[in-house]
């Protein structure tokens, strides 16, 4: 057996790094088949060289994050041990800084993952992104930050949130009630990371003052969007038709972000997705970012991460027997 001392600079770093009932440290002794204990206000990692070496990394990692501000949850630690597993955990250095917004109720909204950093840097270099993903990577939800954002500095007069209403074809008339009865069930994740952003007394006066417009992807059609920050959610179940119009749409001092995972289309009839068609046309294009998110990105419950994991395995596995 070997041991080693990694010293902890403030005493309120050890108490983040260990996390509530020292769960944080309790998933890198399992990751790594070490003990950890706290030794006079120091971390010390017992067990084999090859676990105390990779625990003292994640360790070192983890520290760095919680002296930029960040706070550790299970996904952070879960992350971090898989950055470095990968010999990636350097990387986790573009993590800090002062993060995009605060919501209503103070919270400083922050990138947790590489991906999502990239993500986030190609939003500020370019006017129009294609964020392309599984579900729970924060594609629709930093993408409102960064909305929120411009509108905040007066980069923009109004932020314009969109999605195609029903996935089969946006076929609306079946539902119960008025128009807007029958969109709002299909934009309610769209209210929801706006008013989280913007609290309710500001939300509701942005929405009766056309500030904010959160609309069906048809109310598009015919209209030049200047000085708009505009977010198209869902755009694997936009139709070739639907995409190019929207990105017609774009007018001065405008931005652009289109989000979509092209593992759950729903259009009918086997119709191609306008989204997987347009990461092929507009590649390469000066100005248009399209990035990429992995299931390393996930950053709602582990286990969404590991559903998306067995699902692509069984997928994989499936093409292998066709």
């Amino acid at each position: 057996m070997a041991e080693k001392i990694i010293e902890i600079d403030r005493e309120d770093q050890l108490s983040t790094l260990f996390g509530q009932f020292d769960s944080n440290i309790r998933h890198i002794e399992k990751q790594y088949s070490v003990q950890i204990i706290n030794r006079n206000g120091n971390v010390k990692i017992i067990g084999e060289e090859t676990g105390i070496s990779d625990a003292a990394r994640a360790v070192q990692a983890l520290l760095k994050m919680t002296g930029s501000g960040q706070t550790l949850s299970d996904q952070t630690v879960r992350y971090v041990t898989t950055m470095v597993a990968e010999g990636a955990e350097r990387q986790l250095e573009e993590l800090g800084g002062d993060g995009v917004c605060i919501t209503s109720s103070g919270k400083i909204v922050r990138p947790r993952t590489v991906g999502q950093k990239r993500y986030l840097d190609e939003i500020k270099n370019n006017t129009i992104v294609l964020g392309i993903g599984p579900a729970g990577t924060g594609k629709t939800y930093l993408a409102v930050a960064m909305a929120v954002k411009a509108f905040r500095e007066h980069k923009v007069k109004k932020i314009i949130l969109t999605r195609p209403a029903v996935e089969a074809g946006e076929k609306l008339g079946f539902l119960p009630g008025d128009m807007q009865d029958k969109v709002d069930p299909y934009l309610r994740p769209l209210y929801d990371a706006l008013f989280d952003m913007f609290g309710s007394d500001s939300f509701g006066r942005y929405m009766e003052k056309g500030i904010i417009e959160v609309a069906p992807l048809a109310y598009m059609r015919g209209r030049t969007l200047d000085e708009a920050f505009i977010i198209l959610d869902e755009a694997q179940n936009t139709t070739s038709e639907q995409i190019k119009m929207f990105l017609t749409r774009l007018g001065n001092e405008s931005r652009m972000v289109i989000t979509g995972d092209i593992t759950q289309i729903d259009l009918p009839d086997a119709r191609k997705s306008g989204l997987v068609e347009a990461i092929k046309i507009l590649k390469g294009i000066e100005d248009i970012g399209i990035h990429r998110f992995s299931e390393k990105d996930v950053v709602r419950h582990r286990l969404v991460q590991d559903i998306i994991k067995a699902y692509e395995k069984f997928n994989e596995g499936r093409k292998n027997h066709a």
